[in-house]
């Protein structure tokens, strides 16, 4: 009876310190809006509502309607026989179904072609280094970018990783990343890099556009304050945070099985395998135990907070890149097993050490309550009343509350709503402002909502809001769009960042 009690009470009190608390809608990748746009629209008319019993479709109703997102096999279990799937024209599938099968024929007249380029299929990835010290070849991933059924038909033994699970930080168009202005610009950053003492303000300064791939390993180290500034401390630096953080492994990964971190392991247990579900890297065995030891060791060093549902997506950004610094070819398909012991122990604790230092800037987010993240919520929602009142308004009317969609974007710093060579792309820039990932990232999503007005004020109900909020069509984004939005994020700070008067009617 004792038991079944304690039991109960720790369900009531899913908030103490150090419990796992759940993120409200959280989904992984975006969903690609030509794909869902026309069943959002169907679902919402036939769950449509009159205007008068408006206030019926709000966040319970809506809550009932729809499942927990943290479920695995949320996708596998969808209901398609819904009124909108039930009416499909049998003289359409027919047309289709013949057209496909014109197309393979096709396909198959030439089969000497699709041969011949398979024979280019290199047998394994190279494993270089360092890329920092290496010039990359991009032209192959460029071509695949402009025409994936090239791709598809000249890499058939490599698995088509779909655009919003692509890596590779190029603009959403297929440009050539390396024009002659950023070789400049790479130029300088090794000039800046191999100094004495590197200037860590101008580093910060030449960073804030965005850093060279080449060049981001070394640099994320010294703007995290993982590294430091001068060269000739760096190598013992690096080997002495290294085997401290190996030796946390062995004083503590056993105790994951002791009865007061069961369940703390057993969440991240559960998480590790929806991180970007959508990308191989993620999915190899011997990745999620780098990140399961990752987030345990820093659980158990931060009892304020331990583990919360969505810390586990900030160690990707970091594993990525330092990645990147050993691998030649895009990551979304490497085999880390090609990588030798020692490389992937240096991946693992720069990983560790680098992500801790992001969660020192914002532990507020993730302590008893949460309540740096409550107070960004309400100063995003004075922000945006300030900046867009007919965008505020129309979330007033149809009763949508800034938490129910922003405590997402503040507890995964929105990376659950943009593609990770975004995200890389705009931590570049968190990392080179003043409290960038705590105070910076505000005015990046007031930025990020209206950049959605339109939309937003084309949807009339509670439940399209929420679903468009929700899966904002970010799958295509690039350097290009992200830039934009920092331009825009930027403007919004040095408006109101220093006028706190703004924010009040």
């Amino acid at each position: 009876m004792a038991a079944e009690n304690s039991k109960q009470f720790w369900k009531r009190s899913a908030k103490l310190p150090g419990s796992i608390q759940p993120v409200y809608g959280a989904q992984h990748p975006p969903l690609d809006p030509r794909l869902t746009k026309n069943f959002i629209k169907e679902r919402s008319k036939v769950n449509a509502v009159p205007l008068k019993n408006k206030k019926a479709s709000s966040f319970h109703e809506f809550a009932r309607n729809t499942s927990d997102a943290w479920d695995i096999g949320d996708d596998e279990e969808e209901d398609f026989s819904s009124p909108p799937f039930q009416t499909l024209n049998s003289k359409v599938a027919l047309a289709t179904a013949a057209q496909v099968l014109e197309n393979h024929s096709k396909l198959r007249v030439k089969p000497e072609r699709s041969q011949s380029t398979t024979s280019d299929v290199p047998a394994s990835y190279k494993v270089i280094k360092s890329s920092s010290d290496a010039q990359l070849s991009r032209n192959s991933s460029d071509t695949c970018l402009r025409n994936p059924l090239h791709k598809q038909q000249s890499l058939p033994l490599r698995p088509i990783i779909p655009l919003v699970a692509r890596i590779s930080d190029q603009n959403a168009s297929g440009a050539p990343p390396m024009t002659v202005r950023e070789k400049t610009r790479l130029e300088k950053f090794r000039q800046l890099l191999s100094s004495h003492n590197t200037d860590l303000d101008e580093l910060r300064k030449c960073s804030w556009p965005g850093v060279p791939r080449e060049v981001r390993p070394v640099t994320w180290r010294l703007l995290s304050g993982y590294l430091p500034a001068n060269t000739e401390r760096r190598k013992l630096t690096l080997q002495r945070k290294r085997e401290e953080y190996f030796g946390f492994i062995e004083q503590y990964y056993d105790s994951r099985n002791e009865e007061h971190h069961q369940d703390t392991y057993r969440q991240i247990h559960i998480d590790i395998p929806r991180t970007n579900p959508l990308i191989p890297l993620f999915q190899q065995p011997l990745v999620q135990e780098i990140f399961e030891r990752i987030l345990f060791i820093w659980a158990i060093r931060h009892p304020a907070s331990g583990y919360v549902q969505g810390i586990n997506d900030l160690v990707t950004p970091f594993f990525v890149v330092f990645l990147s610094e050993y691998v030649e070819e895009d990551v979304e398909n490497f085999d880390v097993t090609n990588l030798s012991q020692d490389m992937l122990r240096s991946i693992e604790a720069d990983s560790f050490w680098c992500m801790s230092k992001l969660l020192d800037g914002i532990q507020d987010n993730y302590t008893f309550a949460q309540p740096g993240i409550q107070k960004k919520v309400k100063a995003l929602e004075e922000l945006v009343s300030r900046i867009d009142e007919q965008v505020h308004n129309h979330f007033r009317r149809y009763e949508v509350e800034y938490l129910q969609f922003a405590f997402r974007w503040m507890n995964n710093l929105l990376m659950r709503e943009l593609p990770l060579r975004c995200t890389i792309r705009l931590w570049d820039t968190y990392q080179s402002e003043p409290e960038g990932f705590s105070h910076f990232h505000l005015y990046v999503c007031a930025a990020f909502l209206i950049k959605w007005r339109k939309e937003i004020l084309d949807e009339e109900d509670f439940q399209g809001l929420l679903m468009l909020l929700q899966n904002l069509p970010t799958i295509h984004w690039g350097n290009e769009e992200i830039g934009l939005l920092l331009a825009e994020a930027y403007r919004l700070k040095y408006m109101f960042a220093d006028a706190p008067n703004h924010y009040r009617r």
